[in-house]
């Protein structure tokens, strides 16, 4: 445990979208904020925070790593995982599943021997599978008997599982969140890995007027999506409310949509006249879900603030900046 007076939170995966949200909202509630993370996708989103925060560079698949992570730790926000887009996750690999459980059972063990107070694992929706054709309002007791579509998933369900165990039998306090759709600025917007939000802005501002733009599957798949900010105090929430070994799903199911509408929305905001077209043959994750969130609001007296459209604004606005800085590549391999 940490033996300054000011709290010392670490963040894991702390230069990762989520990640970088849940920095800035620590530092502005006071704490002292560590990163760990091997980087392997830059430093980009932690620019602006540099001068505010300790950062280690290190392996969190090693026990090593993680011991040098958690020395002098109050809080650990554990997010760093082996993650990859839609295509990733519906695969049965080894890739989603072995550097994520290395990293779990690591960063629990070094808490332990840290004397970390109070430890909270970012977990998924992953972890559910439906069971039926229409809208599946999952509340955290149908991840038992688990039976996830992906080795993601599967990862998902170890981390809680020794999250649980270490809760009974050391004196580290954790708990579990399970993030439903979250969406906002600094999220991916390549093509190939993307999510739905990021991927669908980029193809409405890249799209001229009159064209049309392609969805995955026939867009009648529904969702409810939580808004970065709003997800990042849930998880301070959970963190000094639900540290009890216990999962509980973080999401908003208040306002679902099929992602037929979620296009429209995004068409909406561009002001085009675009068209919506339909491959079949492309991955679409589970078809209907979105977050029960009984549990949540009972238990964290808390529920997410920010309206879709609202939400959407802020990333539609966001990725036309970041696409304008992107430079063109020419036929020559050069860029303009």
């Amino acid at each position: 445990m940490a033996s300054s007076s000011k709290q010392r939170a670490l963040v894991t995966g702390g230069a990762g979208f989520i990640g970088s949200f849940l920095v800035e909202s620590l530092l502005e509630r006071g704490s002292e904020v560590v990163i760990a993370d091997n980087f392997s996708k830059g430093h980009g989103k932690l620019t602006h925070l540099e001068d505010d925060i300790e950062i280690k560079t290190v392996d969190l698949t090693t026990h090593k790593g993680c011991i040098e992570a958690t020395e002098d730790i109050d809080d650990v926000y554990h997010l760093a995982a082996s993650v990859g887009g839609i295509h990733y996750i519906q695969r049965e690999n080894v890739h989603g599943l072995t550097p994520s459980v290395l990293m779990n059972q690591h960063m629990l063990e070094a808490a332990r021997i840290q004397d970390v107070d109070r430890f909270l694992f970012a977990s998924s929706a992953c972890v559910y599978r439906q069971q039926h054709d229409e809208l599946n309002r999952f509340s955290e007791d149908q991840a038992i008997p688990a039976n996830p579509h992906s080795t993601y998933g599967w990862a998902k369900v170890l981390g809680e599982v020794a999250c649980d165990a270490y809760h009974t039998d050391t004196t580290v306090d954790t708990g579990a969140v399970r993030i439903f759709n979250a969406y906002g600025p600094r999220e991916n917007l390549d093509p190939d890995s993307s999510h739905v939000i990021p991927a669908l802005c980029r193809k409405v501002i890249e799209a001229d007027d009159g064209d049309s733009i392609e969805l995955f599957g026939d867009g009648t798949q529904e969702r409810g999506f939580i808004y970065i900010t709003d997800l990042v105090e849930g998880m301070i929430q959970a963190m000094e409310h639900k540290t009890d070994g216990e999962p509980i799903n973080l999401g908003n199911g208040d306002e679902v949509v099929t992602i037929n509408e979620l296009a429209q929305k995004i068409i909406a905001l561009s002001g085009k006249d675009i068209e919506v077209e339909h491959d079949l043959s492309k991955p679409t994750g589970t078809d209907k879900y979105a977050c029960d969130t009984t549990k949540m609001k009972d238990e964290l007296g808390w529920e997410p603030t920010t309206p879709l459209e609202e939400g959407l604004q802020e990333v539609y606005e966001w990725a036309e900046g970041e696409l304008d800085a992107t430079p063109v590549m020419t036929a020559d391999g050069g860029s303009s």
